[in-house]
């Protein structure tokens, strides 16, 4: 006769734990990409922003935003802003700044000229990293 480790001739007793690493998994997934597709909310002038199918951006601290009205004045927190003194005020705010990124939000209506030349006096100014800020597209 044999021994059996289960005593007795009574079968083993199923092993019944719940494994969460694959649940934890999921959640993981699930908040990277709703932290990653939530869009960038801003409050202030009011602008009509062109429509793409990109994904929102991840942000560390306060993000700097210049402001392109359909008029084409420019602001900056609220404060308004010509273009020849764009370069010495971007210079300025971004000289002991550790991350250096400006994004522009501009109206769909204003040329595009006048974003391009924004855009260079900021690179004048020596901030290489400039975003756009875009309304997602509806599907």
């Amino acid at each position: 006769m044999g021994m059996s480790a289960g005593g007795g001739g009574k079968s083993r007793a199923t092993l019944s734990e719940i494994n969460v690493t694959p649940l934890v998994d999921v959640m993981l997934v699930l908040l990277i990409m709703f932290m990653v597709t939530t869009p960038l909310m801003q409050q202030g002038i009011e602008v009509d922003l062109p429509k793409t199918s990109a994904s929102g951006v991840d942000m560390n601290e306060e993000p700097f935003v210049l402001v392109i009205g359909a008029d084409q004045k420019m602001t900056i927190a609220k404060t308004k802003i010509a273009m020849h003194e764009l370069r010495p005020k971007i210079k300025a705010i971004f000289e002991n700044k550790k991350n250096k990124q400006v994004y522009i939000q501009a109206d769909r209506k204003v040329d595009y000229g006048f974003v391009a030349e924004a855009m260079a006096e900021i690179r004048a100014a020596g901030v290489f990293n400039i975003g756009l800020i875009t309304v997602p597209k509806d599907k």
